[in-house]
């Protein structure tokens, strides 16, 4: 097998990477992709750096001895705050592209210049986001609402428990519109939050800018792989690659999601790791 023929590594602590998994799949149609849900050690972003550094390394591992990748994609906002820094540094030889909340983006096009941020705790908590956060001083108010349990009621599909978070934590954070004191736009920081986006346009309407780091990073891949000379080659009629699925958690979870929101109908595997 060609390096350029070789699969991607996408994993993430569930079911939210599959957001981003298909900005990459829309991007890059003729790559294959191995995506890896880690839900039997979820949810990431209510744990400590270390058992989620832990679990990165791990299941990077498992990606480049089983499956020979030639990339790996963290499609977890959680994961790439706790790790990416100790990935790139094991992981020297293949490109490596990580997820980070959109506040760049969402600073530029706030026309109020107040943004409320929806992530994790520890994507909150973390020294990359802070670092982040600081370099846009003066650019923007960032309104930061943490919300415990909302990525592990959207992994399990609660559609009561997911209504009642929505609702808690847009509330919490204040107003939304295109007032001079709201809201105008709001960060999703976490990959599982897109899936939900119908659910807080109840509270926070039609007009507030959405954003999520999907199509970032599946154009960021896109670059790595046409510098290092690792797109795969495409034919004329070629259909969509294939994406093979894989959990530490429920298999039938993963199957659903992968339904749900990618529309496919696969199969998915045991991982042991």
């Amino acid at each position: 097998m060609s390096a350029a023929t070789r699969p991607i590594g996408v994993f993430d602590s569930g079911v939210g990477g599959l957001s981003v998994l298909r900005a990459l799949r829309a991007e890059l149609p003729h790559e294959q992709f191995v995506y890896v849900a880690d839900s039997g050690h979820a949810p990431y972003g209510e744990r400590d750096d270390d058992h989620v550094t832990t679990r990165s390394h791990a299941i990077a591992d498992y990606l480049l001895g089983q499956h020979q990748i030639k990339a790996l994609v963290v499609a977890c906002n959680t994961a790439t705050a706790a790790a990416i820094k100790t990935l790139r540094a094991a992981y020297p030889s293949i490109p490596l592209v990580g997820i980070e909340p959109a506040l760049k983006p969402a600073a530029a096009a706030s026309q109020t210049k107040t943004v409320g941020v929806m992530a994790t705790r520890g994507t909150l908590q973390s020294e990359k986001f802070q670092a982040l956060l600081a370099s846009l001083h003066g650019q923007a108010t960032f309104v930061l609402q943490p919300c415990d349990g909302l990525a592990i009621a959207i992994e399990h599909n609660d559609a009561i428990k997911i209504e009642a978070l929505c609702a808690e934590y847009t509330g919490a954070m204040g107003l939304f519109g295109l007032n001079s004191a709201a809201m105008d736009t709001l960060v999703l920081g976490c990959t599982h939050y897109p899936f939900v986006e119908s659910v807080l346009r109840r509270s926070i309407g039609e007009q507030v800018t959405l954003l999520e780091g999907g199509a970032p990073v599946a154009r960021q891949t896109r670059r790595l792989l046409d510098a290092a000379g690792l797109l795969a080659p495409t034919a004329a009629g070629q259909s969509v690659a294939p994406t093979q699925f894989l959990t530490t958690g429920h298999v039938e979870d993963l199957r659903s999601a992968a339904q749900r929101w990618l529309q496919l109908d696969t199969q998915v595997g045991a991982l042991g790791v």
